[in-house]
């Protein structure tokens, strides 16, 4: 894709260093932190204490591989080295066209419904510590997420300051607070506020929010219902009031597609002018709910066609393309011939700001520091 600006992956991933845990925890943590386990009939698997699920680190790192050819078992050794080693990543980036990527977790996704709370911090405390030192190879083109359990409010304000401070761009809230209040009651409001002062982006991404009960069907059908969690997360939000009490806050919803938007929004109007008496007592909307989503919400989105076809339906400025490297659903190492058949109908104006300036500006990327993407920065490689 011959392009004249920067490309930037809104979401991209790791797989977490086999001593990601075991050597950045607290030390009275390190017995049970988790860590890798190698099996002969599994492969090399992510263990976490207090966990019955165990993670095929093949299917985290497995970009680029055919459908046939994806190795849930897999060795250590046969995963793409950059997924958890950044000394190679730029390489891999370059090969993509990408000239930089917000990094967001892979197993930390899983802790995010840990039960143990205390756990959880001690673990999620280790990965912000690991995560800033395998970005600080080049923290213009490698953009760390960090991760917080949220175990109150007051901790949590804390915490946004100290990965704040610490370099880190953003922090992936879990699906579900560690408190027993929802995301949409005003005891959080504080919390928003901070976000804004520190101009911190706020971000749920898919698989980190607790099941909503067995999937029907078979296996597949469950890959349909990971969005749901996230629709669930941002409409509680908006119907919840967070954003007519904290104007200025912006929020992601990441790797959920974006083709669903327009639909969506309609149907929460739609939801509102008939049934808005279902609010809360006092708790009044000023504005549509769409109008909300609309300025407040971001959507991460990789090759989901139908989000390059719906733009003029929705605020493109808040559309965000990412390539999910280095996981299974990952565009990479086609980015580029995916954006020339999709983005092909894009205005020039909606074609940099949806790979370049909304991100940019959502997360203060310079952007006069990163190389130009597409096709040229992929002929490097």
């Amino acid at each position: 894709m011959q392009v004249n600006h920067p490309i930037i992956s809104a979401d991209s991933h790791i797989a977490e260093a086999p001593n990601t845990y075991t050597d950045y925890i607290d030390p009275q943590w390190r017995d049970v932190a988790p860590h890798v386990v190698e099996t002969e009939d599994k492969g090399d698997l992510y263990v976490i204490d207090g966990m019955k699920r165990t993670i095929n680190m093949g299917l985290i790192a497995a970009a680029g591989q055919a459908p046939e050819d994806l190795k849930p078992n897999a060795k250590w050794e046969e995963l793409p080295r950059s997924g958890w080693d950044s000394d190679y990543r730029l390489a891999d980036q370059n090969r993509d066209g990408v000239s930089a990527e917000v990094i967001y977790p892979s197993v930390g996704m899983v802790l995010c419904n840990h039960p143990d709370a205390d756990y959880k911090k001690a673990a999620m405390d280790a990965y912000n510590r690991w995560i800033s030192d395998y970005c600080s190879v080049d923290s213009n083109r490698l953009l760390a997420i960090g991760q917080t359990p949220l175990r109150s409010v007051e901790e949590g304000i804390t915490q946004l300051e100290a990965m704040k401070n610490a370099g880190l761009r953003g922090v992936m809230m879990p699906g579900d607070p560690a408190t027993d209040f929802d995301y949409d009651d005003p005891r959080w409001d504080p919390f928003w506020q901070t976000a804004i002062e520190l101009e911190f982006p706020l971000s749920w991404h898919i698989l980190t929010a607790k099941g909503s009960g067995r999937p029907r069907g078979p296996k597949a059908n469950s890959f349909m219902t990971i969005i749901r969690a996230n629709q669930d997360i941002m409409g509680t939000l908006v119907f919840g009031g967070v954003f007519e009490r904290n104007p200025g806050l912006r929020v992601v919803c990441v790797e959920a597609d974006a083709g669903w938007v327009p639909h969506y929004m309609y149907r929460m109007d739609h939801a509102y002018k008939r049934h808005r008496y279902w609010l809360p007592p006092g708790q009044e909307l000023s504005k549509l709910p769409s109008e909300y989503f609309s300025e407040s919400i971001y959507t991460t989105f990789q090759d989901d066609w139908v989000a390059f076809k719906m733009v003029d339906h929705v605020n493109h400025k808040r559309l965000l393309w990412a390539n999910d490297f280095p996981h299974s659903d990952s565009t990479w190492p086609w980015s580029q011939e995916l954006l020339d058949e999709h983005a092909a109908g894009l205005t020039s104006e909606q074609s940099i700001d949806i790979l370049c300036n909304n991100v940019a500006e959502l997360y203060g990327i310079d952007t006069s520091e990163l190389p130009i993407g597409g096709d040229s920065l992929a002929a490097t490689s």
